[in-house]
């Protein structure tokens, strides 16, 4: 490995401290720095290249990403099947993705650069909307696919079909299609089940349900979703949270496992169940 890339949630106020420490460590073991172009000018003076975000997974061997998961989620969209390694290293409170902490990060690119790290391939979804049978956009997401009205819209109307046979209708706030990944974000929070993050599946978790019955579902990631809004309503259908578009009535969101796997780096010893137990307090009273 020779060439690392630095991604920091701007706003992060250790975020300038921590890439000041970094530099030299990287440096004195031989390593040129990538700036992600943000980051770049969180430093006083640049003393690597820099790059745009959708850029920068294809000139590095590893990515550091620091700040939180929202941070990671958006670098991992960015690298796509590049298949690059991010190392997540947390800023914030809870994390799922940037699991290492600021005290583990020296210790884990060491291990990592020494080959004793662990490589977890995570699954993607790829999103495309289809508007009077033609395709509107596609998006990938490393969490979820959230279809949601607006803030002032009311219930909206879903019809879902699974590998192309109808499966369900939903009359609910809106529904989250995710990732074993994501099955720890929104989809926990509305009621999902947490999967562990290496299976091939997804998880559809309708919010506020108008029917009490409909709960969650776990599908195989092989199937393919369709999720069709069946009235003239205000509804985004959102890709992680971050990036998004507005549907028209008789839209169709596509889902389906993408091609690609994301590659997270983390210590061998702080397994899945160790960062529950850390980030959900599971066993205190």
């Amino acid at each position: 490995m020779t060439r690392v890339g630095i991604v920091a949630k701007p706003d992060a106020p250790r975020a300038q401290g921590v890439i000041l420490q970094l530099l030299p460590w990287l440096a004195a073991r031989g390593h040129a720095v990538v700036f992600e172009k943000e980051t770049a000018d969180l430093v006083p003076v640049v003393v690597g290249a820099s790059a745009s975000k959708a850029e920068l997974p294809g000139q590095v061997d590893l990515l550091i990403v620091l700040g939180g998961d929202g941070t990671l989620l958006s670098m991992a969209r960015a690298v796509g099947d590049l298949g690059v390694p991010l190392l997540g290293v947390n800023l914030g409170g809870l994390g799922f993705l940037t699991a290492t902490t600021l005290e583990e990060m020296f210790p884990a690119l060491e291990a990592y650069l020494g080959g004793r790290m662990a490589i977890e391939e995570r699954m993607l979804l790829a999103a495309r909307v289809i508007r009077n049978g033609q395709p509107l956009c596609e998006y990938a997401a490393l969490n979820d696919v959230v279809i949601t009205k607006s803030a002032m819209s009311r219930i909206i109307d879903l019809s879902v079909s699974v590998e192309g046979r109808y499966a369900t209708a939903y009359r609910a706030d809106g529904l989250i299609i995710s990732t074993p990944t994501g099955s720890t974000a929104y989809s926990l929070s509305a009621g999902g089940p947490i999967l562990f993050p290496t299976m091939d599946a997804i998880v559809l978790t309708p919010i506020c349900s108008h029917t009490l019955t409909n709960r969650p579902i776990v599908v195989p990631g092989t199937d393919r979703i369709e999720v069709t809004l069946l009235a003239d309503q205000e509804v985004m259908a959102t890709m992680d949270g971050q990036v998004g578009v507005g549907l028209r009535e008789g839209d169709t969101v596509e889902i389906r496992k993408a091609a690609s796997r994301i590659r997270l780096v983390r210590f061998p010893q702080k397994d899945f169940f160790s960062v529950l137990r850390t980030k959900l307090k599971w066993g205190e009273r």
